[in-house]
């Protein structure tokens, strides 16, 4: 006897400024459960939030996963007369799990998880504590210090002090970390409002972008290294993949060099020493225990050749899945396909769900 599909409801897009490398996120992620054995196993439903925080049904998803662009006001049936959430729409409440696709700030943070823990429906991913950790860098950071987990020498700042005493902040962070070094905040991905600095005027032009974006700031001492990264999949047993290195010829891996074809290219696996892959394998699990990760992350490391030292540099709990994105390489290459990979997910976020429901039957 065949079981009806279940019925996946996958939302993205979202108030971030990655709203455009959600769309081809989640071009990648419905094509994969719109194929193959997926087909049949899912019933697939993609909802979409515009840039103003209202939710769409899957018409009008559709309409912007085809188009591979943000909808314009124009484009969208009818504008709320205010933004933010104003309700689900038609067809969301019958949703059996939850396929996040966002990335950034009400999206990747926490917020939306604790929208579907109240609705008490699974979702893949990690819950609103590991999404809230993993998200921002000062709160990653602490936690990967209270585990003892290696990073580069960093300092915290917060966005009053350079609208207070500039030149004081500014002194102090050449005392602690000297040249170069960047300055990122701490509630942003795909290197949105990351900047390199070298002098005293470009660090504070860096911190007065970064500061643009978000109040919690974290300048990090620059390091001449590699760049490796470690895909995780789990919750109670994590998986660490083979490790990648992300090769470009630019300065650094901005937001340009990150998302334009041909500006960057990947080595998978990496060609590092095999005990030095094993530490990072431990090391990447090690993070997502740290900051309560959970489902899917991306781990991401500095690695001087030269001396061997390894660095964490951040985790990612919702990481791409674009054509460039190395969390599905990644997996690729260790030997588990997207259709498959996709499926995976889904089903950790169901096993949750169930350990869940264990759980309330043991208390009774």
């Amino acid at each position: 006897m065949t079981s009806e599909p279940m019925q996946l409801g996958l939302v993205f897009g979202g108030v971030s400024g990655e709203h455009a490398v959600s769309i081809r996120s989640a071009n990648t992620v419905a094509a994969a459960l719109r194929r193959g054995d997926n087909a049949n196993r899912y019933r697939l439903s993609c909802f979409y939030i515009d840039q103003w925080g209202h939710w769409w049904p899957p018409a009008v998803a559709d309409a912007v996963l085809a188009k591979g662009t943000p909808a314009s006001l124009e484009e969208l049936p009818a504008a709320p007369l205010r933004p933010g959430f104003q309700g689900f729409p038609e067809g969301a409440l019958d949703m059996e799990v939850w396929v996040p696709v966002l990335h950034g700030p009400n999206g990747e943070d926490g917020t939306i998880q604790g929208l579907f823990s109240l609705m008490q429906v699974p979702f893949v991913g990690s819950g609103v504590l590991g999404s809230a950790v993993g998200m921002d860098k000062q709160a990653m950071k602490a936690a990967f210090a209270a585990a003892g987990l290696p990073q580069v020498p960093y300092a915290c700042v917060d966005a009053a002090e350079l609208h207070g005493d500039p030149e004081g902040l500014v002194a102090r962070l050449e005392e602690q970390l000297g040249y170069p070094c960047f300055i990122k905040p701490a509630n942003l991905g795909s290197s949105v409002g990351i900047s390199k600095a070298s002098t005293r005027s470009e660090l504070l032009r860096g911190l007065e972008l970064a500061a643009s974006h978000d109040p919690r700031l974290v300048v990090e001492q620059g390091v001449k290294a590699r760049e490796l990264e470690c895909a995780v999949l789990g919750r109670r047993e994590m998986r660490a993949s083979v490790l990648g290195e992300i090769c470009f010829d630019a300065d650094w891996y901005d937001y340009d060099t990150k998302y334009s074809e041909g500006k960057s290219h990947t080595v998978i696996p990496a060609q590092v020493p095999p005990e030095l892959s094993e530490r990072a394998r431990a090391m990447a699990i090690a993070a997502c225990r740290a900051v309560a990760a959970e489902g899917l992350s991306r781990v991401d490391f500095f690695y001087d050749g030269s001396s061997g030292e390894l660095w964490l540099n951040e985790i990612n709990t919702l990481p791409g899945f674009t054509s460039q994105s190395m969390y599905p390489m990644l997996w690729e290459a260790s030997g588990l396909p997207l259709d498959e990979l996709v499926h995976r997910l889904v089903q950790l976020a169901r096993e949750s769900d169930l350990s869940t429901e264990a759980r309330r039957d043991l208390a009774a």
